[in-house]
């Protein structure tokens, strides 16, 4: 389990500091519904990585033997990392320059009108299908099937991977229960810096990671 933990750490740190979900929950806590919809949408987020994990370890589980991790999720770690490198460079040619506003997505203009549901749903789709995360997320449970722990012990290191992808959007929602007035020049702060910064992190990190996930499939394929 330790093993299948320790792999799946970068994993993690990449959703958690994506910063669409984090401008994303920022915005919610600045509305009339932030105490509720802030909650609702961790939920959410923690219900969308739960669905990934189950699918991709489950079905992986499903066609795998004692030999090792079956020969499609080998080549499911090639096309991810692939993918990844990919996203690196893009998020590196999208980054803003010297003296440019990073720009936000149009849909969040419509996060005022959100209801619990909505808030919960949000969650849902940004941990699940915005194409980044997914491909992190699916990374990590392939990753974790490829080490061979038991079932239990696959549970536990998904659980700890879903914890630490939390972290980026419960921090916001943590400040703004526990500063109160003074949580709001905060997270405006925060939301400012992860919309300048985190295209090169992203990059950085979505390069790092997909070098990893190639380098485990040719190992598993040539062995």
């Amino acid at each position: 389990m330790g093993d299948a933990i320790g792999q799946v750490l970068p994993f993690a740190v990449g959703v958690a500091i994506s910063p669409v979900p984090i401008i994303a929950v920022i915005l919610m806590l600045v509305t009339a519904h932030a105490r509720v919809n802030g909650p609702a949408f961790i939920v959410g987020w923690i219900v969308g990585l739960s669905i990934i994990g189950v699918i991709v370890i489950g079905i992986a589980g499903a066609g795998g033997d004692s030999s090792g991790p079956p020969t499609w999720l080998l080549w499911l770690q090639a096309v991810l990392g692939v993918l990844l490198l990919l996203v690196a460079a893009r998020q590196f040619r999208s980054r803003p320059q010297d003296g440019d506003v990073a720009p936000t997505p149009k849909w969040m203009g419509a996060i005022d009108s959100f209801t619990p549901g909505k808030a919960l749903g949000a969650g849902v789709l940004l941990s699940a299908l915005n194409p980044k995360n997914l491909l992190l997320a699916v990374g990590a449970a392939a990753t974790i099937e490829q080490t061979g722990a038991s079932t239990s012990d696959e549970a536990i290191a998904y659980l700890v991977f879903a914890l630490i992808a939390s972290i980026g959007v419960a921090t916001p929602v943590v400040l703004f229960f526990v500063l109160g007035d003074r949580a709001p020049a905060l997270l405006d702060r925060m939301k400012t810096w992860m919309a300048q910064n985190n295209a090169v992190i992203m990059a950085v990190l979505c390069l790092v990671i997909g070098v990893k996930l190639i380098g485990q499939a040719l190992s598993g394929l040539t062995s």
